[in-house]
């Protein structure tokens, strides 16, 4: 007798939106050890975060598995995505993070 896995759930297409929960999960991933990468990060999420799609979600968890001195380096433009990591998703949410600026924004 054969198994069969169940029926999976409606897997999200890459431009679909995070929901809230899914958003929240990848911000808390995504908090760094350096001060300069945690301050591109939460800029990134203030300006992002509610439109962020699954496609730069799957860039951010690929930019998120580099030690904190790679991704520094990358936010900085001092080197580009070499081997596995040049991908477009990784290359788009470079660019926002690059965008996002790592200064300080003042609360409305």
């Amino acid at each position: 007798m054969s198994e069969t896995s169940p029926p999976l759930a409606h897997a999200p297409a890459p431009t679909d939106l995070l929901d809230d929960r899914e958003r929240a999960k990848l911000h808390w991933r995504s908090r760094r050890g350096l001060l300069e990468n945690d301050l591109y990060i939460e800029n990134f999420f203030a300006l992002h975060g509610a439109r962020l799609n699954w496609r730069q979600a799957y860039g951010m968890n690929e930019l998120m598995n580099l030690a904190d001195n790679d991704l520094l380096d990358l936010v900085l433009a001092r080197r580009e995505p070499e081997g596995p990591l040049d991908t477009e998703e990784v290359r788009e949410v470079l660019g926002m993070l690059r965008l996002s600026g790592g200064a300080a924004r003042p609360r409305a």
